[in-house]
Order: C-alpha cells, then structure tokens, then sequence
C-alpha cells in the first residue's frame, strides 16, 4: 500500500519522465557550457596576465563569489517555484548594519546571539515576502520590488546616516569571515556547505522534488495534493535565512557597514542563478548550475580588474547574460514542447 506522502506526489506519466530526462540532459549541457566559458576565460586572461592563474588569485575570486553563491543558492529555490526574490541584497544589507550596530552599542554583547538575531531577521524578511505572494497573492517580481525598497528604507531609518566601523565591533565577530581553514577562508566552506547540503536536499527528498513540481506545472502539482502556497512560502523563508547569512558574513569580511551595503546586489544574484542554468519561468535547474553561474561572474569581474577594464562592463555583462540566457531557456522550452508533442502523436 502506498504511503500517504507518496499518495500525495504527481504520477509522472511516460511523456513526463521524457520531458524529465531531456530537461536533466538540458541542465547538464548548460553546466557543461559554463566550464568551457570559464576555461575560456582562465586561458585568454592567463594568456595576458600571468598573476590570474595564481591559487591566490583562484582563492580571491572564490572568497568574493562566497556570499554571491549563497544568495544564488536561496534564490534557486525561489525561482523553481516560477517566482523571483529582487530584495535578497536589501536583505543582506539590513542584516549586516542590525548585527554590527548592536556590536557596536552594546559592547561586550554575544557573538553567537548576534548571528542568531541575523538569521532571524532574514527569516521574518523571507516571511514577509512569502506572506505577499502565497496570501496576499501579489505577483513576485511586484512584492520583492516594492519590499526591495521597503527594507532598504528600513535600514536607512535605522542607520540615520551612521556608520558601522571595523573598531565597532570585537574581533571574534570579524574573525566569522577572516579565519582559514587549512588556508581555506571560511565564507568559501560555508558557501560550499550550504550548496552541498541544499543540493542534496532538492535531488533526494520528497520536498524539493515537489519545488520542481510546482515550478513544473502549478495547476498539476496543486491537483496531485501538493500544499504549493506552504512550500512557495517556505521557499521565500529560505532564501530569507539565507540573505541573513550572507549578512552577517558580509558584515564580518568587511566591517565597514553602512545602509548602502549589498546596493545594487540583487543584479548579480539573479544573474548568477538565470546564467547558471536555473529556468526563470520555474521547473528545473540546479543550486550547482547557479553556483557556477556565481562563479563565473566573478571571474569575469576579476578579470576585468586584472585587464584595468572599466568595472561597470560587469553589470552591462550581467544584464546581456540574463536576456540571453531567459533566450535560450524560452527556446528549449519550445523545442522540449514540441518534441513531446510530435513524439505523442506518433
């Protein structure tokens, strides 16, 4: 007798499976197609530049892309279920001011309290949007613009034109970032933890196979017995704790806070996760694919440091990246369609 939980679960019919295994054979064509890109990359830059293919430039360009890759990984889940977070950098913005002011007005206060009220404070941020969109019933791309705002606001009332400097808070906090592991800094093995463990989770258990499934077909996935709004909202409060870590690393690496912090960082988030293969319109993808797309970004950044090019090409690259890879997703979609379609009626 089956389960309750699996009785619960969409029955995936012969077409489904197909779409199934060529959108996984999609998803690791893309991947493949962002190792090349970076290859390419490392060869042509390395070519000019010697310095970049040092392992303390590798190990540069991944402690930048740390935090960027788990925002990229919370916002994966987000748009699995056909939605999009646009506030996660006014998240990690008012996160970091909050953690390093109460350092800063209560000397002495706990370490570990402070990420613990970080998280929270992410977590009721993602609450917040994911009351908007599952209750409320507010188009995504229209809640998290107008809390974008919302919480960068907040975090401008709160600061009052203050800063938070690194003499502000006590080392132990900014030891959270600082410290190596086996030369290894640490924002980059939170980062991989987080992918690792999140990736796991989507693949193997009943709760992310259902992410795809509403991200797949909604209507389906809400038929088949799936609680779509709790898991949506869910998803939303996900990437909220992880915005409040990122957070607090970034107020950890860079101690220097005030209530632009993460301006602007939204961009590359979205980036990251669209050029890493993760669909915009829902359904498939993989935190790994965004974690490249991260990663990817940033040695593109890099690079441009390295050549003495003009930092703002990176947001025009993030831009074209994103109409080009929603492009070519609209275009599989369409093929994947119209194979099924003419492989059903045969």
């Amino acid at each position: 007798m089956a389960s309750p939980s699996r009785a619960l679960e969409p029955t995936r019919t012969g077409a489904q499976l197909r779409a199934d295994r060529l959108v996984g054979l999609v998803g690791r064509v893309r991947e493949l197609g962002l190792l090349i890109a970076l290859a390419a990359i490392v060869a042509v830059v390395g070519a000019q530049q010697s310095r970049f293919l040092t392992a303390s430039n590798a190990r540069q360009i991944l402690l930048a892309v740390s935090i960027l890759a788990i925002l990229a990984v919370g916002q994966t889940l987000v748009v699995l279920t056909r939605n999009v977070d646009l506030s996660v950098a006014s998240m990690v913005g008012l996160v970091a001011y909050v953690a390093g002011s109460i350092l800063r007005d209560n000397p002495g206060f706990s370490v570990p309290l402070v990420v613990l009220i970080g998280c929270a404070l992410g977590m009721g941020l993602g609450a917040v949007n994911g009351a908007l969109v599952t209750v409320g019933r507010v188009p995504a791309i229209v809640a998290t613009l107008g809390t974008l705002y919302v919480f960068r606001g907040v975090d401008y009332w709160i600061a009052s034109g203050k800063q938070v400097v690194v003499a502000d808070v006590p080392q132990s906090y900014r030891d959270i970032a600082m410290t190596r592991v086996s030369g290894v800094p640490t924002p980059i093995i939170f980062a991989a933890v987080i992918a690792l463990l999140v990736a796991y989770a989507l693949r193997y258990t009943r709760v992310g196979r259902q992410l795809y499934a509403i991200g797949s077909n909604p209507d389906a996935a809400r038929l088949a017995g799936i609680r779509s709004g709790r898991l949506v909202f869910g998803a939303f409060v996900a990437s909220g704790l992880l915005a409040g870590i990122g957070g607090i690393l970034w107020g950890s690496r860079f101690g220097a806070i005030d209530a632009r912090a993460a301006s602007g960082y939204e961009l590359q988030v979205v980036a990251a996760v669209v050029v890493g293969g993760v669909n915009i319109f829902g359904g498939s993808g993989t935190v790994m694919g965004a974690v490249l797309g991260a990663v990817l970004l940033g040695t593109i950044a890099n690079a441009l440091t390295i050549l003495r090019l003009n930092p703002f090409w990176l947001q025009a690259i993030s831009g074209g990246a994103i109409l080009v890879a929603v492009t070519i997703d609209l275009l599989i979609t369409h093929r994947l369609q119209r194979a099924l379609i003419a492989r059903r009626h045969r």
